[in-house]
């Protein structure tokens, strides 16, 4: 089985991405399967073409994609990717949609394959906070979301896909005051996530 696994890099006021430290450091297979990693560009554009080409490639059983949401208390999974970008931020190469359609002729939302009940009942029995969340945003992470749950609906391919946002690492800089996790911790997290897609 071959599971694709996807970060973005820096954007914004975020020095480093902590979904980028995960790619580096996640193991480069679990359970004897495969695990295909690749560091997205923070681009409403182009950051799709990568996880296409990818899918086109090694055909995955399982695709996660994460991202940084700053702010947030817990990794949280997310139910749904919905048909907008908008975004009064640019991202890195300067884009910024102002209610865009990312498909004018796709679905106005695409579910999560994800297991949720279940990754979150095994980030609970360890004590490492998650949440479901029922908004990607309408950033960069929500297109990317959305993308590739549409593109294997179309191809039909059958795989457990979705994404899951992470909070701060507390190695990277933060305010006293933000919320933030040990990269060990959401590395533990992310391990387990994959584990229950299994």
């Amino acid at each position: 089985m071959n599971i694709l696994l996807t970060g973005f890099g820096a954007f914004l006021n975020n020095d480093e991405n902590p979904t980028e430290e995960i790619m580096k450091i996640f193991p480069i297979s679990i359970y004897g399967n495969k695990v295909i990693k690749l560091v997205l560009p923070v681009d409403f554009n182009n950051a799709f073409d990568q996880v296409k080409e990818a899918i086109d490639e090694f055909k995955p059983e399982i695709i996660i994609n994460f991202g940084l949401a700053r702010g947030r208390k817990a990794i949280t999974p997310e139910r749904v990717a919905i048909n907008v970008n908008d975004s009064k931020q640019s991202d890195n190469v300067g884009n910024a949609p102002q209610d865009e359609t990312i498909n004018p002729n796709g679905l106005n939302a695409y579910f999560t394959k994800l297991p949720l009940k279940k990754i979150v009942e095994k980030l609970n029995q360890k004590s490492i906070p998650v949440s479901i969340s029922n908004t990607a945003g309408t950033y960069v992470c929500n297109n990317i979301m959305y993308r590739v749950l549409e593109y294997i609906d179309q191809i039909d391919l059958d795989a457990v896909a979705g994404f899951v946002h992470v909070p701060l690492m507390t190695e990277q800089k933060h305010n006293d005051d933000e919320f933030t996790l040990p990269l060990n911790t959401i590395l533990e997290g992310v391990i387990d996530i994959v584990k229950c897609c299994l």
